[in-house]
């Protein structure tokens, strides 16, 4: 059974999508020459975006991977942001943290992370997000995203690792999934 069938229309195409992470990997090189850059990807969907992030960037960098989550159910965010597992790099003094997310929605799973960072004493923490949806954030949220791939407004999308029920993640675009498809069922999101 195909994925497509269940796509309402593609909202950024394969090509779009390496162009967004060929411009932000060039201005993220420039931004963290001569620094000490670990790059944070938030499992699990934003895997395939810090791939192809890192292919365009040009510095040395280490990389390192967090889960953490507030979609415990269904579509909306639940509030509680829970850490399942933490960074391999257990001392982050001396280095830049950059956080790579898949979308920037209420902003409270990036505000608690970002809030750990700092407290472990990283030297600074910034945050690369291929979508954001302003409209959704949390008004007691303070972050703000350093590096945006695309503004997006409110709409349930898919694919590039943005998942529904851990399902489309493998789409190479990025689509809006069909109202019915996450109306009529009753499957648990863990996290886009």
């Amino acid at each position: 059974m195909s994925m497509l069938k269940d796509i309402q229309k593609v909202f950024f195409s394969k090509e779009e999508l390496e162009a967004i992470a060929r411009r932000l990997g060039s201005q993220i090189s420039r931004d963290y020459e001569n620094r000490n850059l670990l790059i944070v990807s938030v499992l699990k969907g934003s895997v395939i975006f810090m791939a192809d992030l890192m292919r365009n960037i040009t510095i040395p960098c280490k990389i390192d991977f967090i889960t953490a989550s507030s979609y415990h159910a269904g579509t909306e965010s639940s509030g509680n942001v829970s850490v399942t597992d933490d960074l391999s790099v257990k001392d982050v003094h001396g280095y830049d943290i950059l956080i790579v997310e898949d979308i920037l929605d209420t902003g409270r799973t990036l505000q608690k992370l970002s809030d750990i960072f700092a407290r472990k004493g990283a030297n600074s923490v910034t945050i690369c997000t291929l979508l954001d949806k302003p409209e959704r954030r949390d008004k007691s949220v303070k972050i703000k995203p350093t590096y945006i791939g695309a503004t997006v407004e409110n709409e349930f999308v898919v694919g590039y690792g943005l998942d529904y029920d851990q399902k489309y993640r493998n789409l190479p675009f990025i689509g809006i999934l069909k109202p019915e498809v996450y109306d009529n069922t009753n499957a648990q999101e863990e996290t886009h």
